[in-house]
């Protein structure tokens, strides 16, 4: 009887246990070193000249918004958002200047700089600070991005007015 009621304790806890796991299936949250570790290689990416590499931190569905423009959605579109800023400005740096979190988001802070010498550019230096609001899927790729920076202070620089 004894070894019956240790069998059944153990099944009621591991049933509990099996439960409280298959709350939550795959999600790991990342912590603040993980956390900036994704952000400075992201900067890397972005500043690489690869789009492909910049794509591979979205998740396969991703989305990535500037400004409240039109999205990029899936890796291919986010692929060809990123290829168009690095034709753009060949020499474009991104740098991380700070990790902020607000509920379930982390915002990438960053100063992008380069200079707009892709085809039909003007010449011009641009110098912007950013941030971008991440939300991370169980795998820690990029669900959803959502960009801002200053579109005035960009044309200004870029078009010299």
């Amino acid at each position: 009887m004894r070894r019956l009621r240790s069998l059944i304790l153990a099944g009621i806890v591991t049933a509990a246990l099996v439960g409280i796991s298959a709350c939550k299936p795959g999600v790991h949250p990342m912590n603040q070193a993980e956390l900036h570790d994704l952000a400075t290689r992201y900067a890397a990416a972005w500043s690489s000249r690869d789009p492909a590499a910049f794509a591979r931190f979205y998740a396969e569905r991703g989305v990535l918004r500037v400004n409240g423009g039109p999205p990029s959605v899936g890796r291919e579109a986010v692929k060809a958002t990123a290829q168009s800023y690095m034709t753009a400005f060949p020499d474009m740096v991104v740098r991380l200047d700070s990790l902020t979190h607000e509920a379930d988001q982390t915002i990438f802070h960053w100063t992008w700089t380069g200079t707009n010498t892709g085809p039909g550019g003007t010449g011009r230096s641009v110098r912007l600070s950013g941030y971008e609001r991440w939300s991370l899927d169980a795998d820690g790729l990029i669900a959803e991005s959502q960009g801002h920076f200053d579109e005035a202070a960009y044309r200004r620089q870029v078009n010299g007015g």
